[in-house]
């Protein structure tokens, strides 16, 4: 009985985590420089932030064997974390640069506690709670307290929920939708329980969807409906061996590998949404970034320093677009992680990132469980959300938190794969990948 309550206790933790790094505690929040405080004091969120940190690296301590088993997965994801950390020697801002470190610890030991604790299929069932939990509130905010769920200024009537931005709650849900897609109700011992399992499963996809349409955000809509249409191909082609689906892998992999090669089919599908002239001005600002970051090809400025006003570089890049116009950031998770560790840092990324997702190719395709889906959703998810947007190193931040998870997770327990007498050419290609 003692035990079972510490497992709950230890399942609100993550589900509190999870939130934090989500950005689930900015409700009210406007975004600006300086932004404006949200309904929560910032003290009250400082004291969440340390709270996850303190107690996932205590728990990690508890079991440090597993942990470090764990850990030892990808050595190119550590080599790359200990690369940021140190990115303060080079960096014009040292003092900022070594105090911001503080957030990749607080990511990088959650989600080892996160990857090392629980199972792919209990992962996700915690992340289809946490979402689940945000997208009512987030309903309950948009719908019942416009002044607070909704922006009023840059974007009016475009719902942000419990964020700060209606671009934050477009991914938040569609990382929802992923989790609550693939949540596992084979576990369910009765066909009432099942029923009601799927009655839940399938109505939270669609208040995920009806938020992302609330929201407004372009991107989300588009790459929720890919990473969807993706899922349902694989759900009904994964046991048959059709190697055409490691063409449309491969395919979708050098997409996003070369995103701005692509990016005008992008922009073409975006346009035809009613996107903003302004969506035209991120290959503008790009161009200026490739320049800054051909400056310094190696290490790059360090981690956050290159977007410190105090550089100028913001105000030169976003002068690309409008004279008025200060960049935060890049637009692309690629292009700022260049500017953060150079391409050095981003080398090793992308390793992380094409062993990690060889794997969940590979797991895939093994799949006899729905969450064994996960980390290949999530990894398609992240490479295709950081086209347009900054998502792999940016602040405290969920994208690292599940990347990492993900990336740990894949190579864990998995399930035996059975061909059939037709599929050997896809047996040929996944022992490669081994």
């Amino acid at each position: 009985m003692k035990t079972k309550y510490l497992d709950i206790l230890e399942k609100v933790f993550v589900v509190i985590g999870l939130t934090f790094f989500s950005g689930g505690f900015n409700i009210g929040t406007v975004p600006g420089n300086p932004p404006v405080p949200g309904l929560i004091p910032a003290i009250v969120i400082s004291g969440i932030r340390y709270f996850v940190w303190i107690i996932s690296t205590l728990l990690i301590g508890l079991r440090w064997k597993q942990s470090l088993a764990v850990a030892s997965k990808d050595k190119f994801l550590w080599i790359l974390t200990i690369l940021i950390l140190q990115s303060y020697i080079w960096s014009d801002f040292s003092d900022l640069t070594y105090v911001e470190g503080r957030e990749v610890w607080q990511m990088t030991s959650f989600a080892l506690y996160f990857a090392s604790r629980f199972n792919l299929k209990e992962q996700v069932q915690l992340i289809a709670i946490t979402f689940g939990i945000a997208g009512i509130l987030s309903t309950i905010a948009g719908g019942l307290f416009p002044a607070t769920g909704q922006h009023t200024e840059d974007h009016p009537g475009a719902w942000k929920g419990i964020y700060d931005y209606k671009n934050t709650l477009g991914s938040m849900m569609i990382i929802g939708s992923l989790a609550f897609y693939l949540l596992p109700l084979n576990n369910l011992q009765t066909p009432m329980r099942k029923k009601i399992g799927r009655i839940l499963k399938y109505s939270g996809i669609g208040l995920f969807l009806a938020v992302v349409l609330l929201c407004t955000s372009k991107t989300s809509l588009v790459v929720y409906f890919l990473l969807v249409g993706i899922l349902i191909f694989y759900g009904k082609y994964r046991w048959q061996g059709k190697i055409t689906v490691i063409y449309l892998d491969i395919s979708i992999l050098i997409l996003v590998c070369v995103g701005t090669l692509v990016f005008s089919n992008w922009v073409n599908i975006l346009t035809g949404l009613g996107k903003d002239h302004t969506m035209s001005g991120r290959t503008l600002m790009w161009g200026v970034m490739l320049q800054r970051i051909m400056d310094r090809p190696w290490l790059g400025y360090g981690r956050g320093a290159f977007w410190i006003r105090a550089t100028g570089f913001p105000a030169q890049v976003g002068g690309a677009v409008s004279h008025v116009f200060v960049a935060p950031h890049g637009h692309n998770g690629f292009f700022d992680l260049m500017l953060d560790v150079g391409l050095i840092g981003f080398t090793l990324f992308m390793i992380s990132f094409l062993v990690a997702f060889a794997r969940s190719l590979k797991r895939a395709y093994a799949a006899k469980s729905s969450e064994d889906l996960w980390p290949l959703a999530f990894l398609l998810f992240l490479a295709m959300n950081n086209i347009m947007e900054r998502y792999i190193l940016r602040l405290a931040n969920i994208y690292r938190v599940l990347f990492i998870a993900a990336v740990l997770s894949v190579p864990l327990q998995r399930p035996k794969i059975v061909m059939n007498s037709q599929s050997t050419y896809l047996k040929t290609a996944i022992q490669r990948f081994r």
